[in-house]
């Protein structure tokens, strides 16, 4: 199989249309059980289908020929609902979430189609992708490995170890993005970690080239991963909003973990239907 080359463009339409697919098939799925992190994958919805829809080489056959590891394990309902939509995992596969029956757990494990590492234990997932992107660069396949952080796992000392590993090595084959939506779990990271702030002083400072976008809006974030200058790993800090899409998830700390009951379900999908 070839690789296609990447797109020079973006069609932020299609996007959009794509978002609020997903984001109403997640809904879909939390009628079927008692709880997901429906607000977790919905702050980085953009983010996920802007990295398998327009910035991932494929093969011929459509099959990604990147890596894409999701470090924001809680987020992957995302993950899932995508690679469903590329024909990578089935309907069956979601419809049968977090249950007995089913494969798919409420973070990716691997083994799973699709799924490149096991994550939801916060921190690891850079160190991870920072082994995958030295190994690439060894091979020299010019593969590149894209991954999602949370700011939340910006707590953890191995995510600054892989920060500094990274530079250090030269990783110009690495693509982050932080989902930097100002929650961790229960709180606000700006509250309980203010000397988080300012983030992007703190990643370049570490050897990274890095940008602080909006990471709802896709087309400027796909600009910014294509037209960086290199020699460098890459790193989006991209604010997003908790739960965004649905007015009564934005930002409320609960929906981190529960369910919508009917009622909040069809309120949901009527205004993401009406979004569009």
């Amino acid at each position: 199989m070839t690789a296609n080359k990447q797109s020079n463009s973006f069609d932020a339409e299609a996007a959009k249309s794509r978002c609020r697919d997903y984001r109403k098939r997640i809904l879909e799925i939390s009628q079927q059980v008692t709880a997901l992190h429906i607000a977790a994958a919905f702050s980085c919805t953009e983010i996920v289908d802007l990295i398998y829809n327009g910035l991932m080489n494929r093969t011929d056959d459509g099959t990604p020929m990147d890596t894409f590891l999701m470090s924001k394990g809680h987020g992957c309902m995302i993950q899932y609902v995508v690679l469903e939509d590329l024909g990578i995992l089935n309907r069956k596969d979601l419809d049968l979430y977090c249950t007995p029956e089913g494969r798919l757990g409420c973070h990716p494990d691997y083994g799973n189609p699709g799924i490149e590492a096991s994550t939801g234990s916060l921190g690891h997932g850079l160190s991870m992708a920072v082994g995958m992107a030295y190994a690439e660069k060894l091979k020299g396949r010019g593969v590149k490995i894209y991954v999602v952080i949370s700011d939340g796992e910006a707590q953890e000392g191995s995510t600054w170890e892989a920060l500094m590993m990274a530079s250090s090595m030269g990783l110009d084959n690495l693509i982050v993005f932080m989902d930097n939506n100002d929650f961790q779990s229960l709180g606000r990271t700006s509250e309980t970690h203010p000397s988080f702030y300012p983030v992007l002083d703190k990643i370049t400072a570490f050897g990274w080239e890095a940008v602080e976008l909006d990471g709802h809006d896709a087309e400027p974030l796909f600009k910014a991963a294509t037209d960086r200058q290199g020699g460098k790993p890459f790193m989006a800090i991209a604010k997003t909003t908790k739960g965004k899409g649905v007015s009564y998830m934005e930002n409320v700390p609960i929906w981190h973990y529960r369910a919508p009951n009917p009622e909040e379900y069809e309120q949901a999908m009527k205004e993401l239907e009406s979004s569009s």
